[in-house]
């Protein structure tokens, strides 16, 4: 699976980092506040041209909830901002084919439909409010229009930025991807088929259909595994004989795996938290029970429920080829993300190396009359806790590439001498603190910058 999605993902990865940094969205943000049919088709939008990181989506949403967006709106923006997205696109139409895709983007707008009409029904106007009251307090303030598009085109470091938007977003989906593809593997060869019969029925007709979309959303809960690392998951729900509309609402479940709930929790309060996946929990099973009636009315369900990936093939020539490009623009990506350069547009989260748009960050932290933003509250507050950790010196070099960096942004560690070493990136860190091991030096704290991470 991983040989057939390599060069998907990186294209994907890559097409959606050069979105993020081009397409304008000050616009979109601005007309967010009421919901209506084109203040939910904004937000469709803005989510689309996002990060497809379901946890940067939760922590985008929030902050665009604290700014002014309304409460529907925030949520639509995060529903599709990880099913709409084109990296998921791509890694669906190699393990699934196309009709999975099509399900998923026809599944996602009638998804986006429901919260416009249900939201309203689940939270009242004095519920919203309280919950925004509770969010407001960490949020970052407003920032001056980004620039416009036509200039970004033209800017060199407008593609730099491009490829910090790619590689960040592929970094914090690492653990991700491998669980997604380690547990598909796993489930497709070693688990028995039995065991599926026992949790997927089969051969009740629509009860069989309703069963399943209701369940495999419970399993996205417990399978701890989001974005589109899920996508092999549900193409080893597929090969095992669940129904159609089931894998659908798999997919689109990837907003409530057990760590968001938790994100959620802390975000909202823990009764807001069970209301939210109530209410996600409905809507994509209801995603998937409509798209299984529709793609059944028209007979567009696939006929297989195998692909090469799935039978462990290897195939060569095509794939070979578009996967050593893949590998080329990677590495070209992985370069230019890592070369330091200033942007009015992004920065660099201090705590997990994330890159933020400036003009919609989670939170914002003001140190020594310099400006930090951050993906998410919980970046910034381990930025807070751990502040004092960072070094006088107005730069130093990376022990392992030789780069400059900033101490007050970059990532660190401290050994157990109490030594800080400062990093471009978490690879240099990693591969720091694995030769500082191999050579028997007991490991010290990890540090982001001036956050523990």
């Amino acid at each position: 699976m991983v040989w057939m999605t390599f060069w998907p993902l990186v294209l994907g990865f890559t097409l959606s980092g050069m979105v993020q940094s081009f397409v304008e969205r000050d616009g979109l943000r601005a007309s967010l506040g009421r919901t209506s049919p084109a203040s939910v088709s904004r937000a469709t939008a803005l989510g689309m041209i996002s990060s497809s990181c379901s946890y940067a989506a939760s922590a985008m949403s929030r902050a665009l909830f604290v700014r002014g967006a309304s409460w529907p709106n925030a949520l639509v923006f995060m529903v599709a901002s990880t099913n709409l997205v084109i990296e998921l696109g791509l890694v669906l139409y190699l393990l699934l084919g196309w009709p999975f895709v099509v399900a998923q983007f026809v599944g996602g707008v009638l998804m986006v439909a429901a919260l416009a009409l249900l939201t309203g029904v689940a939270f009242s106007p004095t519920a919203q409010a309280r919950l925004r009251d509770r969010a407001i307090g960490d949020s970052a303030p407003a920032s001056s229009a980004s620039t416009p598009w036509r200039q970004r085109v033209r800017s060199a470091d407008a593609y730099r930025g491009a490829a910090r938007f790619a590689w960040g977003d592929l970094t914090m989906l690492r653990r991700e991807l491998l669980a997604g593809f380690v547990i598909a593997g796993f489930l497709v060869v070693h688990v028995p088929a039995a065991w599926w019969s026992d949790i997927f029925w089969t051969g009740h007709g629509w009860l069989t259909t309703l069963e399943n979309v209701l369940i495999a959303p419970l399993l996205a809960v417990i399978s701890f595994v989001c974005s589109v690392g899920n996508i092999p998951l549900a193409a080893a729900l597929w090969s095992h004989g669940v129904a159609f509309g089931g894998v659908v609402s798999f997919i689109f479940a990837d907003l409530v795996t057990l760590p968001l709930l938790f994100i959620y929790r802390r975000f909202y309060g823990g009764r807001v938290a069970w209301r939210l996946f109530a209410l996600l929990w409905l809507v994509m099973s209801a995603g998937g029970l409509a798209v299984d009636a529709l793609f059944h009315a028209v007979r567009a369900v696939p006929a297989t429920r195998h692909s090469p990936a799935l039978r462990g093939e290897f195939p060569l020539g095509a794939t070979l080829v578009l996967n050593i490009a893949a590998a080329v623009l990677l590495v070209a990506v992985a370069w230019a993300a890592r070369r330091r350069h200033d942007s009015h547009d992004t920065a660099r989260d201090p705590v997990c190396g994330m890159t933020v748009d400036v003009h919609s960050p989670a939170a914002v932290r003001d140190r020594d009359g310099r400006t930090f933003y951050f993906c998410s509250p919980r970046c910034a507050e381990r930025f807070d806790a751990n502040a004092d950790i960072a070094s006088s010196a107005d730069e130093v070099t990376d022990p392992v590439c030789g780069m400059t960096v900033d101490p007050a942004t970059a990532l660190a560690w401290q050994d157990a001498a109490g030594v800080i070493h400062y990093f471009c990136c978490e690879g240099c860190r990693v591969s720091h603190q694995a030769a500082s091991t191999t050579l028997g030096v007991e490991t010290g704290h990890a540090h982001g910058g001036p956050g523990d991470v």
